[in-house]
């Protein structure tokens, strides 16, 4: 088990994954610890002296200019997230739950949200001992930050909601209580603190990116294995056609492409047996170059976003100083979160093109529908239909949420980003663009098998090989979802990418 140590400047979106998916450990470095030590005892300060500031002395949105006294502080703490927790639906994955309570620690590390240190540790010792919040996915404007689902969260830090305490779900106070953890009474500002960000929207956006980079590099790989089984022209990869353009993720995904197929007896040159190829192999580079791009600018965003400070008001102890802000609006994310979206709905929509032309024998040289008993057996048929309804679904999810906004607040809150809407439906893309991707491989795959014994390429030869060690040719039909899942969590484990990858190096991404 891996350990981490977060400082809120410094984190990284592998970071992340490592937190959220493989168990990391996280702690405080002796930096973040003063500045939060340092920050608190402004808070303390006003307090004291009984100051009129946005979420230490008053009411919270339209309730701005409402005076609290020192006496109902923890009161209104608790009030806030009790009557915040308004969340609804199916839980979130705990991987996203873990990610929330990292990258939320790591904004109150920052210093600038005026959280007492013991609250903060307490959230960190709930991170490395697995008590996982139950939090319902729906609910969330995505300004004035996640705060029902944050609220939901922090729930669990006061001994009430729900969690998840190794594998078994039950009240918040007693996975605390069996974890050992102790909980919490909330004072002045933290309950703002804690809940007033974008991390929900990041949390889940941060995880999106990672996998939108691997399944970027799974495209390649299997959209080469598909040129290799149509005897596609490899030319359209010259280096010096897309030099001249200029576009980096076309360069990228050509010079990915010649490396997987590199010396194959499959691919052919232009005139050999056709002058020019399809679109849907012709342009791979500029295809998928685009999403690259995306998925790049995308995961530029993110990495700011994990370390950013998007309390309100933010707390200035050096200049002593309390500022009211909208660093809680999500809109950067939410934009982002509708591109990515887009970006990996595009690699389903071309994956799905070239299927049909592994399957359509108007379109071919191979058994129609891949199979050698065509009438008797089905084949590979209804493999497209599958592959034609998730893209459509794809198609219906890739209006943006971020356009929409709905006042709250009594119109005090009156644009808001539903950036966690946006990056919600961003995962559920990716994970069509996913299954997508490996039909098209599980075809690509047996097309091949009817190419006889012949050389594939250097990349290509080692992921048909990692799909031949789970998955067969099909030779007489037999029940496919079986398959295609199989090849589904192979794309979603990197076995693809990490058989090809031993062979010609690393993709670049």
């Amino acid at each position: 088990m891996g350990h981490l140590v977060i400082d809120g400047e410094h984190l990284t979106i592998n970071d992340v994954v490592n937190v959220a998916r493989h168990a990391y450990t996280v702690e405080l470095s002796e930096h973040a610890v003063q500045k939060v030590k340092k920050a608190r005892a402004f808070v303390e300060k006003l307090v004291d002296e009984e100051a009129v500031v946005y979420g230490i002395t008053t009411g919270f949105g339209k309730f701005s200019d409402t005076y609290i006294s020192k006496e109902d502080t923890k009161a209104l703490q608790r009030n806030l997230i009790i009557s915040h927790a308004c969340s609804l639906g199916d839980p979130l994955a705990e991987e996203i739950v873990r990610a929330m309570m990292l990258l939320r620690a790591n904004a109150l590390a920052k210093g600038h949200s005026g959280i007492r240190l013991e609250t903060l540790n307490t959230l960190i010792e709930m991170l490395n001992k697995g008590v996982h919040p139950i939090v319902p996915e729906k609910g969330s404007l995505g300004a004035s930050g996640d705060l029902s689902p944050l609220a939901t969260m922090v729930l669990v830090m006061l001994g009430e909601g729900e969690a998840i305490y190794k594998g078994e779900r039950m009240s918040g106070r007693a996975a605390m209580e069996k974890a050992g953890v102790q909980i919490v009474e909330l004072t002045s500002k933290e309950g703002l603190a804690l809940i007033n960000g974008t991390q929900c929207m990041t949390a889940i956006g941060a995880l999106a990116v990672y996998d939108a980079e691997n399944l970027m590099k799974n495209a390649d790989i299997i959209a080469a294995m598909t040129l290799e089984a149509l005897k596609g022209i490899t030319n359209a990869f010259d280096e010096k056609v897309h030099k001249i353009r200029g576009q980096k993720g076309q360069l990228v995904t050509a010079k990915n492409v010649l490396r997987l197929v590199e010396g194959s007896e499959l691919t052919t040159v232009q005139g050999e047996i056709r002058v020019q190829d399809a679109y849907t192999l012709r342009c791979i580079p500029q295809i998928h170059g685009g999403s690259r791009d995306a998925i790049n600018y995308v995961k530029g965003i993110a990495a700011i976003e994990i370390n950013a400070a998007t309390d309100n008001p933010l707390i200035f102890a050096d200049e002593e100083e309390v500022i009211s802000g909208g660093n809680f609006h999500g809109q950067p994310m939410a934009l982002a979160m509708d591109f990515l979206g887009i970006a990996v709905s595009e690699l389903a929509n071309v994956s799905e093109r070239r299927l049909e032309r592994l399957v359509n024998p108007q379109l071919n040289d191979l058994p129609a529908f891949l199979t050698k008993k065509g009438g008797l057996n089905s084949g590979f048929m209804i493999t497209q239909y599958s592959a034609a309804s998730i893209v459509s679904e794809n198609k219906v999810l890739a209006h943006p949420a971020s356009v929409d906004s709905i006042p709250s607040s009594a119109n005090q809150e009156d644009h808001v980003s539903m950036g966690t809407t946006a990056a919600r439906k961003a995962r559920v893309m990716l994970d069509n663009s996913q299954k997508v991707l490996a039909i098209e491989a599980f075809a690509a795959a047996q097309a091949l098998s009817f190419r006889g014994d012949v050389k594939l390429g250097a990349g290509t030869e080692k992921a048909y090989a990692a799909i031949r060690a789970e998955v067969p040719p099909v030779e007489d039909d037999r029940i496919m979802y079986i398959d295609m899942n199989k090849i589904d969590r192979m794309v979603k484990a990197e076995v693809l990418i990490k058989a090809a990858e031993a062979a010609i190096g690393e993709l670049e991404a």
